[in-house]
C-alpha cells in the first residue's frame, strides 16, 4: 500500500517559534484541533481523512472508471461521519489526538460493512507506524545540516522524508530510473538557508540533467515539477498547503468547484462555468493522466497556458483540460455530459485543440479561432482599416494572412490626388510594426503574413522585404511574406517564356480569376501591352523571376511559395467567392472579400495515440478509435464557431455563413516509428495516404452527421459538396483546368466513398471546409509527440523556446538501441558529437540508420510525395516545411517545381543547409523529367539563415 510522509510534519503547519501551537489557543469557539504525534497542534480539517480512506479503497478496488464514482461518494460519506462524531462529542470545540481520528476511521469502515477496506486501512496504519519508528527521535526524517527558509523568513529543517517520497512517487512505474540518484544529486545543490521554492527547483534541474542518458527522466522531471504546481495552485485555492500525486484523487474533485468560483471572482473565467454539474465533473477528472506529461510539455503549459493571478498559477493540468472542455461545451444541451466527453479526448492526448482555444476557452473573452484571412482594398481608408483589423485580431491571439494584391503598384496613377502611388511596400512596413506593437497580451508576438500574386508590378521589391541589406524603410524584418503563384507562371517557367507584371488597378479582374479564365484574361492584357493600350507594365523572363524567388527564399526564408489555382479549383466554396491567399502558416484556403474576413478553427488528431501494437512488435492504425476521436473533434471545432469572440464584424459574418473548421494531425513520425517504417520509403508515403484517407472520410462523415443534427451551413447549396464532389473528386477539376501534362498525383482509394457521397448529398454538410494540417509545434510539445507531419529534427538535441532549454531525446531510438545492447554513455557521447545523427556511428545497424534518419537526411522528394498523397484528401491545405541538405539552386528549383507538379496547394518554411558541392537531384520518376528541364535556378551565393527560422518559432503559434 502506498504511503505518504506529507502530513506528519508540524513545521509545515505552524511557525517554528511556537512548536507546540500556543497561538492556536485563541482558535474560534467550536473549532476542533488536532494533536499530532510530535505534540504540535493544528486546526482540524477532513482532507487528510479523505486521502487516507481513498488510498485504502484504491488499494483494494483499483482506480478504474467504474469504481471511481462509488469510491468518491463513499469516501465523502465516511469522512462526514467521522467529522460528525467529533462535533457531537465536542460541540464547543476541543482537541483530538491523531490516533483517535484514525480509530474512528476504522470504526466507520467496519460499521459501513467495508471490511476489506478496513483491513487495508489497518495495514496502512501499521506500515506508517513502522516507518515512523525508523525515523529520528524527533519523529521526522530531517537533514542534519540543511535548514529551509520559508516565505515568512522563518527556517525549518529540510524534510528528507517528504523529499524521498516525492522522488519515489515520480519514479514509480518507470524503468531505468533511480530515485536514489536523483536525491543524491539534488542534495548536492542544496545548502543551509536555501529558500523553500529552490528545493523543488533543485529536484527538477537534477532530473532534467539526466534526460540525455535515459529518456524516462523526462517523465520524472515532469512529475517533480508537478509537486511545485500542486503546492502553488492548491495553496492559492485554499484546498491544501501541498499534496502528493496520490492525494490528488481527493483534491482534484475538491479543487474544481473552488477554482471555478475563484476564477469567476477574479474575472478570469466565465460565470457560465457555474452552470455545469461541478460535482460530476470533479469526479470525472483523472489524476493519473498528470503522469503522461514529459517535462517540456508540462513546463510549456505552466509558463504559457495555465490561468494565473499575479503570476500565481491557479490551474492544474486536469483542471486546465476541464476548463477548456467546459468552455467548448457551454452551448450544448447536455453540457456536463459533453464536457466530460471533450475532457476525456483532450486529457488523453488523443486530440488537442489549437493554442488560442487552449488559452481562451471558458474565459470572459473566448477568442478560440486560430487563423484570420483578409483582403486589403485599394483605397487609403480601406488599407488603414485593414491594419486596424490586424491589430484587433492579433490582440486576441489570432494569426493573420493578408491579401495585398489589390493595392496598386509603385508608379500607378492616383486620380484623387493626381499623383502616383508609392506601391505596396510602405504599407507593409506599417503592418510589420503593428505586429510588433500588438503582442497578444504578452503571451507571444503578433504574427502576420502578407501575400502578393506573382504578376503584381511590385513583386520584385516584395521578394526583398526580408533582406538584411538595403533601405531599412523598405524592409519588414518581423513579418512573413508569401508569393501567391498562378499556374500560368509555372507553365511559363517550364516553357522558358516571358512573364508580364501589371498594376492591379489597370487589370482589376485578374485578382478574382483562376484556371483557364485567368490564362485567357492575362493573355488579353499582354496583348494590350503590345498594342499600346496598357502603358504601366514590365516584361521579364519567367525563369529569371523564378530564380530570384528561389534565391530570396534561400537567403531570407521568404517568400513562401503557394499556388493560387489548386487552392481555388479544388475549393468546395467556388460558388461563394475566391481564395485570395492562405493564412499565417499556409494551411488555410478560404474565400475573402471586403465584407468577409475568413476565420478558421484548428485542432489536431494525435496519430501516434491511434496505433495498435501487433504481435510482431509493429503497430497498425486503430480505425474504430480514430473514427470516434474525429467525430468528437469535429463537434468541438464546430462549437468554437458559435462560442467564439469576434473582434471584427466581418469575421463573425464569414464564420457564421460558412462555418469552416480545420482538423489536422500530429505525431506522424511517431506513428511511422511504431510501425518500423523509415520516412524515406514507399511504405511511409502509402501510410500518409491511408491515414489521411481515414481522417478525411471520418471528418466528412462527422460534419455531415452534424448537419443532420444541427442543420447545413448557409452557403451549402451550389458548393462542391452539394454536387457530390468530395476532395478526392476535385483533382479532376484541377487536371482539366491546368492540363494533364502538368499534374501527377495518385488518385487511389480504399474506403467506401460512394456511400459517403450519398450521405453528404442527403444530409448536407455542417461545415464548408473540414480539414487543414497546421504546424502544431506547441501542442505537439504538450502531448510529447513529433509536430504535425514533420520528420524528426535530430535524435538528441537541446530545444529552446519561450519556456527555456530542454534536452530532447528520441525515445524510439533509445528503446531500439537498448534492445540491441547498444545504449550506453559512449552512444550518448557519439550522438552529441554527430548532432543527433546516427548515420556516422559505425556500430548502429543499417536498418536503424534508415529508420532514424533525421529531417535533413530525408530527401525532399519523400516529403513532397507524402504531402501529395495527403493533399488529395484535404479540402484545404497543409503546412509543409521542406528540409533540404546540400542545397543548391538546382535542388531548390527541382523541389519546388515538383511540389507544384504533384498538386500541392502550398508550402511553408524552407529549412536549408548549404551545399559544399553540387548534388544531383533525387527526383527520378520519368514523368518528372520535365521538372528538371529548362534553365535551373542560379546557385545561391549567400549563406543560409539557420533552417530559415527557429524550429519552435513562437510567431507561428496561432496555428499550433
Amino acid at each position: 500500500m502506498q504511503t505518504t510522509t506529507q502530513s506528519t510534519t508540524s513545521s509545515e503547519s505552524l511557525p517554528p517559534q511556537s512548536p507546540q501551537g500556543e497561538e492556536l489557543a485563541a482558535t474560534a469557539p467550536g473549532q476542533l484541533r488536532v494533536i499530532k504525534r510530535n505534540g504540535s497542534v493544528v486546526p482540524y480539517t477532513d482532507d487528510k481523512i479523505s486521502v487516507a480512506i481513498t488510498k485504502a479503497f484504491l488499494a483494494v478496488e483499483g482506480g478504474n472508471a467504474a469504481a471511481s464514482t462509488r469510491i468518491h461518494e463513499t469516501v465523502a460519506q465516511l469522512t462526514d461521519q467521522v467529522t460528525a462524531t467529533f462535533k457531537r462529542r465536542m460541540p464547543s470545540g476541543g482537541t483530538i489526538h491523531i490516533e483517535e481520528i484514525q480509530d474512528q476511521v476504522e470504526l466507520a469502515l467496519m460499521r459501513s460493512g467495508e471490511h476489506k477496506i478496513a483491513r487495508s486501512y489497518v495495514l496502512y496504519r501499521a506500515a506508517r507506524a513502522e516507518e515512523r519508528a525508523a525515523r529520528t527521535p524527533e519523529g521526522e526524517k530531517t537533514h542534519p545540516s540543511i535548514r529551509v527558509r520559508k516565505a515568512d523568513g522563518s527556517e525549518t529543517p529540510l524534510d528528507l522524508g517528504r523529499l524521498e517520497f516525492i522522488i519515489n512517487e515520480a519514479c514509480e512505474g518507470l524503468a531505468d530510473v533511480s530515485a536514489e540518484a536523483v536525491l543524491e544529486e539534488a542534495l548536492k545543490n542544496l545548502y543551509d538557508g536555501v529558500h523553500e521554492t529552490e528545493v523543488n527547483t533543485s529536484l527538477v534541474i537534477t532530473a532534467r540533467a539526466m534526460v540525455e542518458k535515459e529518456h524516462n527522466y523526462s517523465l520524472v522531471t515532469a512529475r517533480l515539477l508537478l509537486d511545485k504546481l500542486r503546492a502553488e495552485a492548491l495553496n492559492f485555492l485554499g484546498v491544501a498547503e501541498s499534496a502528493t500525486q496520490h492525494d490528488m484523487t481527493v483534491y482534484y474533485p475538491k479543487a474544481l468547484p473552488v477554482y471555478i468560483e475563484k476564477g469567476i471572482e477574479l474575472e478570469l473565467i466565465s460565470p457560465e462555468l457555474r452552470d455545469f454539474n461541478l460535482a460530476e465533473l470533479g469526479a470525472a477528472l483523472k489524476p493519473e493522466r498528470d503522469h503522461q506529461f514529459h517535462y517540456l510539455g508540462l513546463q510549456t503549459l505552466y509558463d504559457r497556458y495555465f490561468i494565473h493571478s499575479n503570476e500565481v498559477r491557479i490551474e492544474l493540468p486536469q483542471i486546465f483540460f476541464m476548463r477548456v472542455a467546459m468552455g467548448l461545451a457551454s452551448r450544448e444541451e447536455n453540457k456536463t455530459e459533453r464536457a466530460i466527453e471533450f475532457y476525456d479526448l483532450l486529457s488523453s492526448f488523443d486530440y488537442m485543440s489549437s493554442t488560442p482555444t487552449l488559452f481562451n476557452a471558458g474565459t470572459l473573452r473566448p477568442q478560440l479561432s486560430s487563423c484570420y484571412l483578409t483582403t486589403v482594398p485599394d483605397d487609403l481608408h480601406g488599407i488603414y482599416g485593414a491594419i486596424q483589423d490586424n491589430a484587433m485580431l492579433s490582440k486576441f491571439a489570432g494569426g493573420l494572412g493578408n491579401d495585398w494584391t489589390p493595392v496598386r503598384a509603385l508608379g500607378a496613377y492616383i486620380k484623387g490626388t493626381n499623383g502616383k502611388s508609392q506601391g505596396v511596400v510602405p504599407f507593409l512596413k506599417v503592418v510589420n510594426d503593428t505586429a510588433v506593437a500588438v503582442n497578444q497580451g504578452g503571451k507571444r508576438k503578433g504574427a502576420v503574413c502578407a501575400y502578393l500574386e506573382t504578376w503584381h508590378l511590385d513583386i520584385e521589391e516584395f521578394l526583398e522585404l526580408r533582406k538584411n541589406t538595403g533601405d531599412d524603410r523598405r524592409r519588414t524584418h518581423d513579418m512573413n511574406t508569401a508569393n501567391w503563384i498562378p499556374d500560368l507562371f509555372m507553365k511559363r517557367v517550364f516553357q522558358d517564356g516571358e512573364w508580364t507584371l501589371f498594376s492591379p488597378n489597370t487589370v482589376p479582374d485578374l485578382h478574382d480569376l483562376y484556371g483557364q479564365a485567368f490564362e485567357e484574361r492575362y493573355e488579353h492584357y499582354e496583348a494590350q501591352t503590345r498594342s499600346g493600350e496598357l502603358k504601366l507594365f514590365k516584361r521579364v523572363k519567367a525563369a529569371d523571376l523564378w530564380r530570384k524567388i528561389l534565391s530570396m527564399l534561400f537567403e531570407t526564408g521568404h517568400p513562401w511559395i503557394t499556388f493560387k489555382d489548386p487552392c481555388n479549383l479544388r475549393s468546395p466554396q467556388q460558388h461563394a467567392g475566391v481564395v485570395h491567399s492562405s493564412n499565417l502558416c499556409t494551411e488555410i484556403t478560404l474565400n475573402t472579400n471586403k465584407e468577409e474576413v475568413a476565420v478558421c478553427n484548428l485542432g489536431s488528431v494525435n496519430l501516434a495515440q491511434h496505433m495498435v501494437p501487433q504481435a510482431d512488435g509493429s503497430a497498425q492504425l486503430d480505425m474504430a478509435k480514430l473514427e470516434k476521436t474525429v467525430k468528437t473533434a469535429v463537434r468541438m471545432l464546430d462549437n468554437v464557431i458559435d462560442i467564439n469572440y469576434y473582434s471584427v464584424p466581418q469575421a463573425e459574418n464569414s464564420n457564421f455563413k460558412h462555418r469552416p473548421v480545420g482538423l489536422g494531425l500530429m505525431g506522424f513520425q511517431d506513428a511511422l516509428y511504431r510501425q518500423h517504417i523509415p520516412y524515406s520509403s514507399d511504405a511511409a508515403v502509402e501510410f500518409a495516404d491511408r491515414s489521411m484517407e481515414a481522417i478525411s472520410y471520418y471528418a466528412i462523415k462527422a460534419s455531415s452527421d452534424l448537419a443532420a443534427e444541427r442543420g447545413k451551413y448557409q452557403t451549402y447549396d451550389g458548393s462542391l459538396w452539394s454536387k457530390g464532389i468530395l476532395p478526392i473528386d476535385s483533382i479532376q477539376l484541377l487536371k482539366e483546368q491546368r492540363g494533364a501534362d502538368y499534374l501527377e498525383i495518385d488518385e487511389g482509394t480504399t474506403l467506401d466513398w460512394d456511400s459517403l457521397r450519398n450521405t453528404v448529398k442527403t444530409q448536407g454538410m455542417r461545415n464548408s471546409n473540414v480539414m487543414a494540417i497546421a504546424p502544431t509545434a506547441t501542442i505537439a510539445n504538450i502531448t510529447g509527440v513529433s509536430q504535425s507531419i514533420e520528420p524528426t529534427y535530430q535524435n538528441l538535441y537541446v530545444k529552446s523556446n519561450l519556456s527555456g532549454e530542454f534536452t530532447v531525446v528520441n525515445p524510439y531510438l533509445v528503446k531500439d538501441l537498448k534492445a540491441r545492447g547498444l545504449w550506453d554513455a559512449v552512444m550518448v557521447n557519439d550522438l552529441k558529437y554527430y548532432e543527433g545523427s546516427v548515420q556516422k556511428i559505425d556500430r548502429i545497424p543499417d536498418d536503424l540508420k534508415a529508420l532514424y534518419s533525421t529531417a535533413f537526411e530525408v530527401e525532399p522528394r519523400w516529403l513532397v510525395d507524402a504531402a501529395s498523397r495527403r493533399q488529395k484528401w484535404i479540402d484545404q491545405a497543409q503546412s509543409l516545411n521542406l528540409y533540404i541538405a546540400g542545397v543548391s539552386g538546382k535542388k531548390l528549383d527541382i523541389t519546388y517545381r515538383m511540389a507544384w507538379f504533384r498538386g500541392l496547394k502550398t508550402t511553408y518554411y524552407l529549412r536549408a543547409l548549404a551545399a559544399s558541392t553540387t548534388e544531383k537531384s533525387t527526383v527520378n520518376q520519368g514523368n518528372l523529367n520535365k521538372v528538371s528541364s529548362g534553365t535551373p535556378a542560379a546557385e545561391p551565393q549567400a549563406a543560409p539563415v539557420p533552417a530559415a527560422c527557429s524550429l519552435d518559432d513562437p510567431d507561428c503559434e496561432a496555428c499550433q
